[in-house]
């Protein structure tokens, strides 16, 4: 396990992709984002009107790779204790005991994230960031690795609370997962008879095999003018006349970490500009706050279109095309 390879952290990725379609129908670029998002360790919101099947995805990726896996699932009057856990006095030796709350294990599905108040979606934040809880001053770490998952309602749905901007920038990517095709909704229909198939679903993928996955990723190379490319098109969301309040560098460090990925399931060892643009819209619509005057013209996504459609790729000098000449690989 020592030597592990980009062929060994592909491998990883399409036996997680593959158990995952035995439960989702279509929406096969949605799975190989959760996938992603999981190999770069990055946390992942998903939104959908109710039914749509954003539970049974989150679901699926625990299963798939077993570890723990813990459930909260949101309400107005839960509370942050509830979340992070809390010490609880033992009368036989006569101190406290730290009880971990349901944050503390390698999958998290935070359902309906936005039903919980603002001081309660504050409890994730730590979490999220800095992959830690502190509990009356004493900081726990989070086990490796760590996942969180959250489906969102629509913000029209009664009972919901908006996530601040602090929250969602911590969030790697967005995907919205939404009604099926007629013959997809057959399909999801006749799977789930006699059972569902989430109950026949079984682990893939050892938890270590996971983090040596993280690892290697890192090994795909990432040339400058992917990065510029991907600076470029955070720094034109902040510009842009229909967004009120643009990405952080943390969409950048998302956008570069995401494109690695995405070349790794395409079967390369290097990124290219077609690998930023694959995954921006994912991690960048989530971000952007829009003005009311772009509210009124367009959608979060649709300002990222024209972003895609108006930032050239930077060419270095003598290069005609990607991939590059000169191009490096890993170890090389």
């Amino acid at each position: 396990m020592e030597n592990f390879s980009l062929n060994d952290a592909r491998d990883v990725a399409e036996r997680l992709t593959a158990n995952i379609k035995k439960v989702m129908v279509g929406k096969e670029e949605i799975l190989r984002l959760g996938v992603m998002a999981l190999l770069c360790r990055g946390h992942v919101l998903i939104e959908g009107v109710p039914g749509v099947g954003k539970t049974m995805f989150a679901r699926s990726i625990a299963v798939s790779v077993g570890g723990t896996f813990k459930r909260i699932q949101c309400t107005s009057d839960l509370l942050p204790s509830d979340i992070t856990g809390t010490y609880i006095f033992d009368q036989r030796d006569r101190e406290f005991h730290f009880r971990p709350g349901p944050i503390m294990a390698n999958m998290v599905l935070v359902d309906e994230v936005n039903r919980a108040s603002p001081r309660t979606q504050s409890a994730f934040l730590e979490s999220m960031e800095e992959r830690q809880v502190t509990v009356d001053g004493v900081t726990h770490p989070m086990p490796e690795p760590f996942l969180l998952l959250a489906t969102r309602n629509p913000a029209e749905h009664g009972g919901t609370f908006p996530l601040p901007e602090t929250e969602l920038d911590r969030f790697l990517l967005r995907v919205r997962l939404t009604y099926p095709t007629a013959d997809e909704e057959t399909a999801i229909v006749e799977r789930q008879f006699p059972v569902h198939p989430i109950q026949n679903l079984t682990q893939v993928v050892e938890i270590e095999e996971v983090v040596l996955a993280q690892n290697a990723l890192r090994e795909v190379f990432l040339d400058r003018l992917v990065t510029n490319y991907a600076i470029a098109l955070v720094n034109a969301t902040r510009n842009n006349p229909s967004v009120h309040l643009g990405a952080s560098p943390r969409a950048s460090l998302a956008l570069v970490s995401l494109a690695q990925a995405h070349a790794l399931l395409e079967g390369r060892d290097f990124t290219l500009p077609d690998d930023v643009k694959a995954v921006a819209t994912a991690v960048l619509g989530h971000r952007l706050i829009l003005t009311a005057e772009g509210r009124a013209d367009a959608t979060e996504d649709q300002v990222i279109e024209s972003i895609l459609e108006s930032i050239p790729v930077e060419r270095g000098a003598g290069m005609e095309r990607f991939p590059f000449p000169t191009v490096r690989h890993p170890g090389g």
